[in-house]
């Protein structure tokens, strides 16, 4: 039985790479007018092998912020416009017939889109349930399957995918075991008045600033292995237990829960301990805290709660029984 590698990481190493993250999130500030917490957890997606669902209304800058971050990351992009006539083949690939210069014809499989680091799946609920299928295999194995064989995507591997919350005529919800499998939830905010001050200046006045490259492919991969090495205690890896099954109606009878149909998944526990890690690495902190794990709590867990009908009947949202359940759970 081969025996299981543990990572280790020093505390030297906690600092030297949490400057290297810190300099990244620096780096697209220079760019990124705002939403500087929305461009960290989209970081500590990638740091933890996760992806990320991200809800926000058209015009606030989702993809400019998406491409930025991959130049930083020295990271290969591509973009795909979801629409209601996009088939699986259009993300995966298919094959084709080729033929060589003696004539002689062979059949080739010719990649998708998909076959990049960071895929930005715009408007990705205006795509039919089957082609929003295609993706599953490729966001939880980094493989994808065609015609019995399996191609194996370049790491580290991404999906960005957004969507607009206000017209929702002509799309297809995703559904559940999707959203399970996106590590965080994010909704990009409208800036603030100073903040849109700032944009106009970039955009209509003076010239965009010139991004740099800050790290790379190997970097990268080296990091999300150090993620996993901090260390985290007994009790806050409990207090992150707590909370997940705080969503549970099954569970606990009570006040929150009533609202609540299906409670949040043990993916949900996973997301709050790696993002956790992150976050502290983040601070240059050696362990993680409750409060890595209480900040980890909304994006890890608002895609994992389905309300009741009487939660959807009187406008309860899953922000709102987060916020509940947080003030409900004691950290011992």
């Amino acid at each position: 039985m081969k025996e299981e590698q543990v990572i280790e990481i020093t505390r030297e190493e906690t600092v030297e790479w949490g400057d290297r993250i810190r300099k990244v999130l620096a780096e697209v500030s220079k760019g990124v007018v705002g939403q500087s917490d929305r461009v960290t957890e989209i970081l500590v997606c990638l740091l933890s092998k996760g992806h990320a669902l991200i809800e926000g209304v058209p015009g606030l800058g989702k993809t400019y912020l998406i491409k930025s971050l991959g130049k930083i990351l020295g990271l290969q992009t591509t973009r795909i416009q979801f629409t209601p006539d996009l088939m699986p083949a259009d993300i995966i690939g298919t094959h084709v017939i080729m033929k060589s210069g003696e004539g002689i014809q062979d059949i080739q499989f010719q990649k998708g889109p998909v076959f990049t680091q960071i895929l930005l799946a715009d408007e990705i609920n205006r795509a039919t349930p089957k082609t929003q299928s295609a993706m599953l295999e490729a966001m939880q194995e980094q493989q994808v399957t065609v015609g019995g064989k399996t191609y194996p995507l370049e790491l580290p591997f991404i999906v960005l995918a957004t969507q607009n919350p206000i017209e929702m005529e002509g799309t297809y919800p995703l559904p559940e075991a999707q959203l399970d499998r996106f590590f965080f939830k994010l909704r990009i905010e409208y800036p603030k008045t100073e903040e849109i001050g700032e944009i106009l200046d970039r955009t209509t006045y003076r010239s965009e600033p010139e991004l740099k490259q800050i790290t790379d492919t190997t970097t990268l991969l080296r990091m999300q292995e150090l993620v996993r090495g901090i260390p985290i205690s007994r009790e806050v890896q409990d207090y992150a237990i707590r909370i997940l099954m705080a969503t549970h109606p099954e569970k606990n009878r009570n006040e929150i829960t009533r609202y609540i149909r299906y409670g949040a998944s043990p993916r949900g526990a996973q997301s709050m301990v790696l993002s956790g890690k992150v976050f502290a690495l983040i601070d240059g902190r050696y362990a993680v805290s409750f409060e890595d794990i209480r900040r980890a709590a909304l994006p890890s867990l608002r895609h994992r709660i389905i309300l009741s009908f009487e939660g959807e009947a009187e406008g309860i949202t899953p922000e709102g029984i987060i916020s509940s359940i947080l003030e409900e759970v004691a950290e011992a």
